[in-house]
């Protein structure tokens, strides 16, 4: 499974999503899209346009995960350093690895990272 993680502001764009996306490493391969509970909506119109499941992840599974950046925001939020690494990690399951850290949209309203399942 390899999950494109999310973080987004109210009134995203599908374009910011595409960017923020495009700069994680872009949708090849990719299985399933993920943010938190509550937002998963948000991603709704870029599910149907790749073809992919759109995974809501409760808040209590973000709780604590190692994420490559730190947002102090998404920290006292969410209990973790960035919400779109944290959700690719929770979503793609126990010894999921991210690819790399969060990449931000060039309009700062969404962010997105790539997790891979553990095997």
């Amino acid at each position: 499974m390899i999950v494109a993680g999310f973080g987004f502001r109210s009134g995203v764009t599908l374009a910011a999503l595409r960017d923020a996306l495009s700069g994680a490493g872009g949708p090849a391969g990719v299985t399933h899209l993920a943010t938190v509970e509550g937002k998963a909506g948000g991603l709704a119109d870029l599910g149907r346009e790749l073809r992919l499941p759109v995974v809501a992840v409760p808040e209590e599974a973000l709780l604590g995960l190692a994420t490559v950046t730190r947002s102090q925001r998404v920290v006292a939020r969410f209990g973790t350093g960035s919400l779109a690494e944290a959700a690719a990690l929770a979503a793609a399951g126990p010894g999921a690895r991210l690819r790399g850290a969060r990449a931000v949209s060039a309009d700062g309203m969404a962010t997105a990272a790539i997790a891979e399942g553990g095997v």
